[in-house]
């Protein structure tokens, strides 16, 4: 380098900003990790509610324990599908999930979080979750299958779509639809005529694509959310399911929270919980008109005759403690 350009005074001064910067970062502290960090997966992708309040947790979490917990959410499935999920979360890998009915994989009392044509509306839904059967259902998640509830999502009725109208159990006819691996739903369409498919919620889209499923229950949240309007045409106002998922963390992991976090996790959660309330209500009446506006026509179905032909198969499916406590919520229902 020839001494003219040494001491150029612009090269010098570039020199000196570069030394300048290269200490400062050199001098500036890491950021430092969380003490706990957990990991949630969730099926629905980052336009659904439950999505938006998992992020919305983790933000305040992460303030009101001043960085010490942090969460990552990771959406559509990506770290795996939801038996998968919980069975990461036990053997400690992942921290997180929701999850409702498909808890009957461990313990036969969450078979309640589903059961068809059993709630009516969510005052059904809530007077449930806030009674024994809610404390039950809590209590044999902990011990039966190592998570923790942190509150519950409503999910809305669930709604039958097709690409025939469906407005009685006879013009279902042998269609094939798709089921979440719960067994209450696959007695429900076989009563109904019906062929249930078990199959991951990730595969739903385009297994309708190609034919090798007819058809698929959901709320309207998620069969927006998913796109199921490019693949189907008719929503059939079945409504045969008002239920809700958990919120929930691995015991183990909720356990190796000093009392502290575990008051600060506790109340966040709670507030998850009333802020995803919040998006839920706002978010119902806009997912049907935006159904509506992509092309989907609502079909108004023949509720009893739904509910008259599959009750009877539903009800002996279930053993005689689930049959116990299954006639003691109707009593409930029909003395409110």
């Amino acid at each position: 380098m020839s001494k003219r350009f040494l001491f150029n005074p612009i090269f010098q001064n570039t020199l000196l900003c570069f030394f300048i910067l290269f200490s400062f970062n050199s001098c500036k502290p890491e950021q430092e990790e969380p003490e706990f960090l957990l990991r949630a997966a969730l099926l629905v992708n980052e336009e659904h509610t439950w999505y938006k309040a998992f992020v919305y947790f983790g933000q305040i979490l992460e303030e009101r324990s001043k960085g010490r917990i942090k969460v990552e959410v990771y959406p559509s499935e990506q770290l795996a599908k939801e038996i998968e999920a919980i069975r990461l979360i036990q053997a400690d890998v992942i921290d997180m999930t929701t999850t409702g009915s498909t808890l009957t994989n461990w313990f036969e009392v969450a078979t309640f979080c589903e059961l068809p044509f059993l709630m009516q509306d969510s005052t059904d839904m809530n007077r449930y979750i806030n009674g024994p059967i809610g404390t039950l259902m809590e209590e044999e998640m902990i011990t039966k299958s190592g998570l923790r509830s942190l509150g519950h999502f409503e999910r809305g009725p669930r709604h039958l779509t097709s690409n025939r109208p469906i407005r009685h159990p006879d013009d279902l006819d042998g269609l094939i639809v798709r089921v979440p691996n719960v067994p209450s739903f696959v007695t429900l369409w076989k009563a109904l005529g019906a062929k249930p498919t078990p199959m991951a919620f990730s595969e739903v889209f385009t297994s309708l694509q190609q034919g090798t499923i007819e058809a698929q229950e959901n709320p309207f949240a998620l069969i927006n959310n998913a796109g199921f309007a490019e693949v189907q045409k008719y929503l059939n106002l079945t409504g045969h399911v008002i239920s809700w998922v958990y919120p929930v963390i691995g015991e183990k992991q909720f356990q190796r929270l000093p009392p502290d976090l575990q008051k600060i996790f506790l109340l966040a959660a709670d507030d998850m919980q009333a802020y995803e309330h919040r998006l839920f209500l706002d978010n119902e009446k806009m997912v049907q008109d935006e159904l509506k506006a992509k092309g989907m026509e609502f079909i108004e179905v023949d509720k009893d005759a739904f509910q008259e032909k599959c009750e009877a198969a539903i009800y002996n499916s279930l053993s005689p403690e689930m049959k116990k406590i299954y006639d003691q919520l109707k009593t409930e229902k029909d003395a409110s």
